[in-house]
């Protein structure tokens, strides 16, 4: 492999001329630079980019910890990061705690042994609880999840208006029967469940059901299958996550009922299935690519600016009506 020594040689330099244009510095003269950059090229040199973070203590690398990489709103948020991290030269560690705090732990420790210049964080519950007792020196942005502090960076959903808006959907359609089924694994869960309780007693209503359940696939059919297996069902299903929204929806169809002519639904987040499936479903769309790119430069600006007051900036999901809630009759 050849070594910074190598490209002087090549371009008749010293070794820190080499490091000034590889480092892009102004105090080169451009005739010189041209020099360097052929030696680059004619040697296919790649500078040794963790020697150089430990050298100046900064990387290029940032970490993004999510809960789930399976929930497709994660997926899409880790493409936006990695979209507006690489124009800014750097590239993105990825971790997948599964909501599991041990698993969190490990990768947040290795995250700070690769030195890495902040991370991005879905946190779980329980990491939000111990918050306070919780010591790095690495920018931090949350994403998705609320933590009880005022000293960090969050980009958020306001879940509540959200479910609400939802929830008046399926009441101005003519559904009367709701049911609700919400993940019990983040602070989201809870300020969507607020939205659909809010808007369901602003109508003199109450819910026929509300479920505090795992935020997977299993755990939303399971407990639909049971909604179903009652003689009193619900009309309409409102589902916290896509996760839940899936689980659902499978469970109505192995009970041979039909959407929406026997139950409706609902959920957050959009899907490639949820587009395609007959009915194709009503949902809040959340703004990933927003989020990402927002969690992305919120992060930039702490790490040039680590003094600057912390910001939290709340964004608005969009409702996409589709047949899944079409009106009863």
């Amino acid at each position: 492999m050849p070594s910074i020594k190598d490209v002087a040689k090549i371009a008749g330099v010293s070794t820190a001329t080499v490091s000034r244009v590889l480092a892009n510095q102004s105090r080169v003269k451009e005739d010189t630079r041209k020099l360097v950059l052929d030696a680059v090229e004619q040697l296919n040199y790649r500078p040794n980019l963790i020697a150089r973070s430990l050298r100046v203590q900064k990387s290029a690398k940032i970490g993004l910890v999510v809960s789930d990489i399976r929930n497709p709103f994660f997926t899409a948020i880790g493409r936006a990061v990695e979209d507006a991290a690489y124009e800014q030269g750097y590239s993105v560690l990825m971790c997948n705690t599964d909501e599991n705090p041990a698993k969190e732990e490990m990768y947040l420790n290795l995250l700070h042994d690769e030195n890495v210049a902040g991370i991005i964080f879905s946190p779980t519950q329980q990491f939000s609880a111990g918050l306070k007792s919780y010591r790095s020196n690495i920018p931090f942005v949350m994403i998705d999840r609320s933590v009880d502090s005022k000293d960090v960076d969050m980009v958020l959903l306001d879940n509540v208006a959200a479910a609400y808006e939802l929830t008046t959907h399926l009441l101005e359609n003519g559904y009367r029967k709701l049911a609700g089924l919400f993940g019990d694994a983040s602070t989201t869960s809870p300020e969507r469940r607020r939205g659909f309780q809010k808007a369901l007693k602003d109508n003199g209503m109450s819910p026929v059901a509300t479920h505090i359940i795992g935020p997977r696939i299993n755990q939303g059919y399971e407990t639909t299958m049971g909604m179903l297996a009652q003689e009193d069902k619900p009309d309409a299903i409102f589902t916290s996550n896509s996760m839940l929204t899936a689980g659902a929806f499978q469970a109505i169809r192995d009970s041979k009922l039909m959407v929406p002519k026997d139950i409706g639904l609902v959920g957050f987040d959009e899907t490639t299935w949820g587009a395609l499936v007959d009915p194709p479903i009503t949902l809040i769309a959340q703004p990933t690519e927003e989020i990402g790119r927002t969690a992305t430069e919120l992060l930039f600006q702490r790490i040039s600016e680590p003094t600057r007051s912390p910001k939290t900036v709340i964004l608005k999901g969009t409702l996409i009506t589709r047949g899944s809630s079409a009106k009863r009759t």
